[in-house]
Parts: C-alpha cells; structure tokens; sequence
C-alpha cells in the first residue's frame, strides 16, 4: 500500500519551489521559505514528498534533492507520530539512494538513512540494515561506495546500536570481517570508510570488534603503505584509535607502528601528517604509556622539531611578512568573544589586596585541566583560518613531553636547539623559539641553569627583521614571564624583557603587535604589585597604541589594559597614570554606541580600572554610572518585550553583565561617594539592580548577585533599605545540589550574604534570616560533591553568622563543625577567614561540647593559621584553656590523637 502512494502535483511542485530557494542568499527569502516549509510539517505525507524529491525527482538538480535529504534528516523525530503508510513509504523508497549515479546524493542519503535506522532501530528496521549490508557485494562501485557510506556514518554516531542480537545473531559477526575483506577494495573511498567503521567499536568493547581484532590490525599494517592519502590518514586514526582503547595490542607491535607514525609525520600530504601528530599527542597524554613512550624520545623529539617549521602553504597563507599596522582588520579577523558574570570564589588565584574571595571566574569549576594554560590554538601566532594543524599539534605534543619527562625531554631536545636557534635559516630558528616556549612548563627546572642565555636570546629574537619571528618570540618570552620576574628587583630579566615586549607592542605588523600584547598581560599577572615602579612607560605605550591599532588588536590591548590594572591595583591611581590612561580610554567610550560590540571588552577594561583609579576616577564616574544604568534599563525592557513576544529574537546579554560588573566596579573605587548617584539615579538603580536578580540566566545572576555584596562592602548605606526585599531572593538562591550552570550563581548569592551579615552586625531586623540561612548553607557543607568554592563560601558566611549571633548558631555547630574545618583548613590567610574563624570560635566558646567530634579538625585547622590576628588568636588561647580545664586527665589523651606536628604548634602557641 506504501508503493501506492503519489504526490499531488500541485503540491509537489510547490515543495521544489521552497528547496530550490532555500539557498537563496537573501535573508528576508531565507526566512519566507523556513516559514513555509514548517507550515508543511503539519501535512501527514510530508515526509513521503521529501522523499519523493529525493529518489525521483531526477530532473531536479542536485542542490534540490540534497536539501530534500537534509530537511527530512534534521526533522525525522516526525516520522515517529506520522501514519504508518508515511513510515512505510520513506523506509520502502528511502533505500535506493545509496545507489544513485551521483556522489554528493549518494553521500547525504546515507547520512538521512543512518538517521532513520538510529531513530527506528536495527531490530526494528532490519530491512534497512540488511538492504545496506547487502549492497556492499554489489558489482558497482557506487552502490557499494554509497552503503558503505551510510554504514560508515552509523557506525560512527550510533555504534552501541548496531552491538545487539537481531533474530538471535549478531549483524556485527559478519559486518566487521566483512569491512575488514573491504579495506582491500578498489575504491580508496570504500577502504577509507570500511577502516573508520570498524574503529568505531573499539571503544564500546563490543565483542565482534574484539573477536576481529587481529584482522584489523594486521589490515592496518597492510593499508599503511595505501597510494590514496585519504586512506593513509584514516590508518593513522585507527591506530591513535587503538592506542588509547587497546593500548594492550599495539604495545607490543610499537617498534613498526613509531616507524610508520615517524614517516607519516613527513608526509607530503598535511592531513596525513597531522593525524601522525596527533597519535603523539595521544600517546603523551596518557599517563600509563610513559614507559612505553621513553624510550622512543630520541627519535620523536627531532621529527616533532621537523613539524614545527613553516611549509611554504603556511607563508603563503599568513602574508606575514609585512608592515600591515594601517590596514583594516576584516570581519573574519574577529573572534567571537564570549562573557560570564563575575564570580566570587576562595582560593582561585586571582585574588585583588581586598577581596581575597573574588574572582572573575564564571566557571564555577575548581578543578583545572593539566595542559588548560597552553591553547595552541588561540595563542599561536599562525592562526590562519583558526586550524589546527600540524604545527600546532607538534608544538603541543612537545609540551606535554616535557610535562611527562622533564630532564630527559631536555635532554633529548638541548643538543638539536643549540644548533637551531643561531641557524641561518629564519624558518629554522623561529620553529626552535618554538620549541623553547613549548617546553616552559614542564621543563622549568632542569631548564633553570640555561636561563641566562635563553632569556637575553629570546629579547633578541624580538628585534628580528621576519615578523614571525618576533611574535613567536613574544609568545616564548610570555611563557617565561614567571622567571623574568622572579627576582623582579634585581631588574635581570625583567628589565630587557619588559622594555623588549613594549617595543612590540607598538610594531609595524599586526601579528607582532597581538603576540607582544599578550605576553605583556601575562608578564603583568606574574610581576602583580611589582610592576609598580615601572608604571609609566607602560602606560604611555599602551595608550601610544590606541592610535595604531585595527580592530581586532584594539580588543587584546583593552585586555592588556585591565590586567595591569588588575596586577598593580591602587598603585595606578597616580597622576602620571591617569592623565595619560583616562583621557585615552574616555575617547574610545564616547566614541562607541550602546549597541556597538566593541563597547563590550572595553566596558570589562574600564571595571578594572575603575577599581584601581579608584577616587582618581571620579571625574569620570558620573558619566559612566549614568550609561551603564541606561543600559541596564534598555536590556531589562528589550528581555520584558522577548518575554511577551518570543517570536522575537532573544536580546544580547552580554552588554547586560558587563554594564553591572562596571558598576560594581564604580561601587568599589568610589565607596560611599557613589551614593548620591546611586540615591537620585533615574531610573531607580536598585529597582534595576532587584530585577537583574530575577533575570532568568545564570551570567546576568551572577553579576547581580556580585554587585549586592560589592554594595554591602563599600556603600551599604543605599543597600540597607532594600534588605527587607532583597534578602528573600539571595537565600533563595543557595542549594547544596545547584545545578552546574548556577553554581557560580549560588557562590555569590553566599558570598554576599556573609558581607550583609557583617555590615548588619547583631541587628535585631537581621535575626529572623539566620535559621533559613543555615537550612541552606549546612547542606552544602554536608554534601560531599559540593564544588569546593562553593563549600568554601558557604563555611565563611556560616561563620560570619556565628561571629554575629553567636547564640542561634551554637545550637547547630555540632552538625557542621567537622566539615566546616576542613573546608576552610587549607585557604591563605585573610580577612575572611579571619572573620569566618572568630565567628566558629564564638560558636565553639557557646557550646563546647559542638566541638567534640571535630576537635581533631579544628586542631588541624587552627595549627594551618600562619599569623592569627590578635583578637583571633587570644580566642584560639581561650578555647584550648578552656578545654583542657573541662576534660582535666583526659585532656592528653586528647591530644595524644593530635598527630605530629600539629601537635606541636598548638602547644608551643598555646602552652596546653
């Protein structure tokens, strides 16, 4: 009956009109036909129509049937409530593409009909699978090709689907020695997808794969000397494939397979060699190979040196060997930038001198990745296009070599730098520049009596005639910033590589100037306060280059400009400073439209230095205030309008979060100043600020919820009306299980509770807030994946409200006393733990008895205190004093579980 269907003509011809000019280049088009074609969703047979297209409509060119195939694949979940004579018609019709004449409707016929079989299911559609299997014993070479295909494409997205018993038998018994017969076909494209299909099911432990195993490897052995490149690299994938699934059957074979991988890695065609690379990264990345790796290093360092030189391509794709400063940047230039809110965590590491607990994390996630610091990608200078490529992944490769093997990484490498880095060939020495950054991280020690000549080489390299040359120098001096400044005062390294790195700032060629940028961001973080005396020229040539760069480097120097800020902090607040900064970054502010995308980094820049200028600022404050709340107040109205009219497109946020995290900022360099605007802005300030809480995405929270404790903590005058209202939703927001995307969210809404709390003092308005505060924070600590920032958020305010009202919170300590210590045991010294630790010994002082069961952790956590502030440190005296007259003769009993040293150190500061 299926067989029986026919389009009606109209119709039909319709349908061909919409596809056809689906690809027009007009947006308005565009939109007119996605309007149409969701109007035929609502026609039962549709599907039969695209299919019709598809498999008959031979006249129709290819474009045509090919978006026929895309529509229904993007769109088959339909097909699972359509008529099951639809069903039937697209799964009896739908087969015979695989067979057609051309390539390009061979190839996304396969991808539909993979689709349908995932969605449907083998041992529901056996047909299907069968029909495909079958084809691949056909005598043309198309039909063939277009099975394998669509196998292939199955295999890859949906291999767990395919691993069942259908009819008592496993398809797979006969599918994987069948693809392995195929890796010897006449058709390079049948090897090459019979190969990647099979490799597929290493991963899943699927017991045919497992059974073929030997097959499959001794086909790879055969296949690697394949004249096609295509199928050559697919031999590198399977054995990167096998490496990291079945280390336990390459290993053995590793001599042949290093050889192969070495020699691919020279191979004329890119793709090829990348995929050798990439078997190297691989292989360096698991940690229960370095045996294995070790002794191959001798040979694979040189052939990763060979990869990280320049192929006449890659010159010719980068044009860099120019002076290109006035040139305008294209819009293809520009990265997409991408904006969270601000967090507030513990121990993150970008720490300022106040606020030891924040950040501008938005993560949420204090586990960071080994390698996270090194984006070859993104840091590179050779980011044509943005690949990847071999390059890259050979200057990666070499990283982690270094991080695995240290001295016998450098060992192995030393003797070929010597000769490369005076070579006469600039194409030689920039690839061992490269080489030299790559290997910053891991081998920082054994590298340490070679910085003397490393250091001043690199300053050197950075007055290079060839361009590239110098960025990749800058790139290497960055990843040496540590050591240039750790003996910052003796000026050794610093000095040349500070004067070296702003000499590129302000170079001819864009390329130069983006690398030195950066790595003179990075050498600020590094130099943190120490940067101080050097201020000056820094800043003039920072602003010097307002005036020579395009677009896309304008972006990286406003980063520039907030990292100095964010590493000198007040020191920047000095005339010298800001009659040269301010001025500079005021043009580009007023230059720019609300809606420009460019006022984005530069608003993150000024939050910054906002708070480094702090009162300095202030001649510029009331302009800035008054933009950012008009902001604010025109995102909230355009997200009201989204809210009532979702055919609208959802308005950006990210000028939302910035324009909040700017006023943050302002609130922290003007304190109480800033409360006059604040009180007579218009529109209300703290009316936007209460409906940026309710903003339903967790970026704009997060940066709400900062802006509150940033109010708490430096003008708390025009927030303490608002409590009443404010107070409900920051409870609200703290949960012992956020989900993964609020969890910066929660961090703040904690965070900001304990600056309320410390402001409010033992005002009786506030008391009514602490037990529903404590039935959200004790969880947390209780909870045993809490994210670690959030844990410590959560102890710190607990122990504000302990400091606070001691008496509420006693009752409960024995609950979370263990808990509590460990969390904040191990934190650095500060304010906030200062203030968190009088308060649990408030708590400890009313109620000893809610410190037995944790008594072991407090000393634990009490001995980690470096220089315990007076107050705190005579309540540290009080409470042991006190214990060790309650217990009396089982008091060194207690003690006697205390382990050494902490032992130790509470009874040399204690005398107990």
């Amino acid at each position: 009956m299926a067989e029986q269907w026919v389009p009606q003509a109209a119709g039909l011809q319709q349908l061909i009109e919409l596809l056809k000019n689906s690809s027009s280049s007009d947006s308005e088009v565009q939109r007119q036909v996605a309007q149409q074609l969701e109007q035929f969703q609502t026609i039962p047979d549709y599907p039969c129509y695209l299919v019709y297209i598809l498999t008959h409509g031979k006249s129709e060119s290819e474009t045509t049937r090919t978006v026929a195939a895309l529509i229904l694949k993007n769109n088959a979940r339909m097909l699972l409530k359509s008529p099951t004579s639809v069903v039937e018609y697209v799964k009896a019709n739908v087969l015979d593409a695989v067979r057609d004449p051309s390539p390009m409707i061979r190839t996304n016929s396969g991808t539909l009909i993979a689709s349908l079989l995932a969605l449907f299911e083998p041992q529901n559609w056996p047909q299907g699978l069968f029909y495909l299997v079958t084809a691949l014993d056909s005598t043309d070479t198309g039909a063939r090709e277009g099975a394998i295909d669509a196998l292939d494409k199955l295999c890859q997205d949906f291999p767990r689907k395919l691993d069942v018993e259908i009819g008592g038998q496993r398809p797979l018994d006969y599918m994987v020695p069948k693809f392995i017969s195929m890796t010897s076909d006449a058709s390079p494209r049948i090897r090459q997808h019979a190969l990647s299909a099979i490799s597929q099911f290493a991963s899943i432990e699927s017991q045919s794969f497992n059974a073929n195993i030997d097959g499959f490897m001794a086909c790879l052995f055969r296949s690697a000397a394949d004249p096609n490149p295509d199928v050559r690299r697919m031999v590198c994938t399977c054995l990167s494939v096998l490496l990291r699934e079945r280390s336990d059957k390459l290993v053995p074979e590793l001599s042949n397979v290093a050889s192969f991988m070495l020699y691919s890695m020279q191979d004329k065609e890119e793709t090829v060699a990348l995929e050798a690379c990439e078997f190297w990264l691989t292989f360096a990345e698991d940690i229960e190979l370095v045996d294995s790796l070790r002794p191959l290093l001798d040979n694979l360092i040189p052939a990763l040196l060979q990869c990280m030189i320049y192929t006449e391509d890659d010159l010719a794709m980068l044009e860099a060997d120019i002076d290109d400063t006035n040139v305008p940047d294209r819009d293809s230039d520009i990265r997409p930038q991408h904006y969270g809110g601000k967090a507030h965590g513990v121990g993150d590491g970008h720490q300022d001198a106040q606020h030891a607990f924040k950040s501008r994390d938005a993560s949420g996630d204090d586990e960071e990745d080994e390698f996270e610091d090194y984006d070859y990608d993104d840091d590179l200078d050779d980011d044509f296009a943005s690949e990847w490529n071999k390059r890259k992944c050979a200057a990666a490769a070499l990283d982690v070599l270094a991080v695995r093997f240290g001295a016998d990484c450098l060992g192995a490498l030393l003797p070929l730098l010597k000769d490369r880095l005076w070579h006469q060939d600039w194409l030689i020495r920039e690839s061992a520049v490269l080489a030299l950054g790559a290997i910053a991280e891991g081998c920082m020690d054994p590298l340490e009596p070679h910085l003397p000549t490393i250091l001043p080489y690199l300053c050197t390299q950075l007055q290079d005639p060839k361009p590239l040359l110098r960025s990749i120098a800058c790139w290497s001096l960055g990843r040496y910033a540590h050591w240039c400044t750790v003996n910052i005062e003796q000026n050794q390294y610093f000095i040349p590589a500070l004067e070296g790195l702003l000499r590129t700032v302000l170079d001819n060629n864009k390329k130069v100037q983006e690398a030195g940028c950066s790595a003179l961001a990075t050498l600020e973080e590094e130099a943190g306060p120490g940067l101080a005396p050097f201020l000056e020229p820094i800043v003039q040539n920072l602003v010097a280059a307002f005036s020579k760069y395009q677009h896309k480097n304008l972006l990286i120097l406003y980063d520039a400009i907030g990292t100095l800020a964010d590493s000198v902090g007040e020191a920047l607040n000095r005339p010298a400073c800001i009659e040269v900064l301010l001025p500079a970054l005021e043009q580009k502010w007023s230059a720019l439209q609300d809606d420009d995308d460019d006022l984005i980094p530069l608003m993150e820049c000024l939050s910054s230095v906002t708070v480094a200028t702090g009162p300095g600022f202030s001649p510029y404050a009331p302009a800035v205030f008054q933009r950012c709340l008009r902001i604010v107040h025109e995102s909230l109205v355009r997200y009201q309008a989204y809210m009532q009219n979702p055919d609208m497109d959802e308005p950006e946020k990210s000028y939302l979060i910035v324009s909040l995290d700017l006023l943050s900022g302002l609130v922290q360099a003007l304190g109480e100043l800033l409360a006059p605007m604040i009180t007579n802005s218009d529109p209300s300030f703290m009316n936007l600020l209460a409906a940026s809480l309710q903003y339903p995405q967790p970026a704009v929270q997060q940066s709400a919820f900062a802006l509150i404790g940033d109010l708490a903590i430096y003008c708390f005058s025009v927030l303490k009306p608002f409590l009443p209202s404010i107070m409900p939703e920051l409870i609200s927001q703290i949960s012992g299980e956020p989900r993964a995307e609020y969890v910066s969210v929660c961090n703040n809404a904690a965070w900001s509770i304990g600056e309320v709390a410390i402001r409010c003092g033992p005002d009786p308005d506030f008391v009514q807030y602490v037990q529903p505060l404590l039935q959200s924070l004790v969880p947390i600590l209780l909870h045993p994946k809490s994210p670690k920032s959030l844990t410590e958020n959560a102890a710190v305010t607990i122990g504000r409200l302990g400091y606070i009202f001691p008496s509420v919170v006693a009752p409960h300590l024995e609950v979370f006393a263990d808990p509590w210590c460990q969390a904040l045991g191990d934190i650095k010294d500060n304010a906030e733990k200062d203030s968190a630790f009088k308060g649990f010994c408030s708590l400890i002082l009313n109620n000893a008895s809610g410190i037995s069961k944790a008594f072991l952790p407090f000393c634990h956590a009490t001995a980690k205190w470096q220089a315990p502030s007076l107050e705190l440190n005579s309540m540290f005296q009080q409470i042991f004093s006190g214990l060790k007259a309650m217990l009396g003769s089982s008091w060194e009993g207690q003690m006697a579980q205390v382990p050494e040293p902490t032992r130790s150190i509470i009874r040399q500061r204690y005398g107990v």
